[in-house]
């Protein structure tokens, strides 16, 4: 029992890497910035309800594309770069 909690935490703890997590914390903050809700932004980019709140979930795989962080970046009037790190993670 405490080896299937414990592949199950690891597992969770690799559902998105590093930049993955960047970019989704950003796309967050700049629709919190914006005071926009999840279903708001989930129509901006044309896709589920639940969308955004499983993308912004640590315990959800899902994670935006290009194409979404283009959407994102005309919804929020910036650069895709916006979304992006400066610096490469190692």
């Amino acid at each position: 029992m405490a080896v299937v909690f414990i592949l199950s935490l690891l597992m969770a703890a690799s559902l998105k890497t590093d930049i993955e997590a960047y970019v989704i914390n950003k796309v967050k903050e700049k629709r919190e910035e914006l005071g926009m809700s999840q279903s708001e932004l989930a129509v901006q980019l044309d896709v589920s309800n639940g969308f955004i709140g499983q993308a912004e979930s640590s315990k959800s795989p899902t994670k935006y594309n290009l194409n979404h962080l283009n959407k994102l970046a005309v919804v929020f009037k910036c650069s895709v770069k916006d979304f992006i790190p400066d610096t490469p993670f190692k």
